[in-house]
């Protein structure tokens, strides 16, 4: 009889401690995938602001050199696997359409 009593008492035990481990990785995950959220979104951020900066710098300038171009498509499609909304699909058009090389003879 003790011996049955012993075993309940290990399994609830058991469970008990299972519980507690299971609350605190539960917790664990919901903390990160927060972290990972505004991570992402923090890195959305950093991406529009250098493409306003730099469709604004090219804009003023009247050309976009390639290595410029390449970089602005790049930063557009990570801004938008990150889930960016159709707002930089404007400004990425325009960008896109802009000369390579500057029209001023030197």
């Amino acid at each position: 009889m003790s011996a049955i009593i012993t075993a309940i008492i290990s399994v609830i035990s058991a469970t008990g401690i299972l519980g507690i481990g299971t609350k605190s990785v539960i917790t664990r995950l919901k903390h990160q995938e927060h972290r990972q959220k505004a991570l992402e979104s923090g890195v959305q951020a950093l991406l529009r602001d250098r493409m306003i900066y730099n469709y604004n710098k090219c804009i003023e300038q009247g050309f976009a050199p390639i290595y410029a171009k390449e970089n602005f498509e790049n930063m557009y499609q990570q801004y938008h696997e990150l889930g960016g909304n159709g707002v930089m699909t404007r400004l990425h058009a325009e960008f896109m359409e802009l000369p390579t090389e500057s029209e001023e003879i030197i």
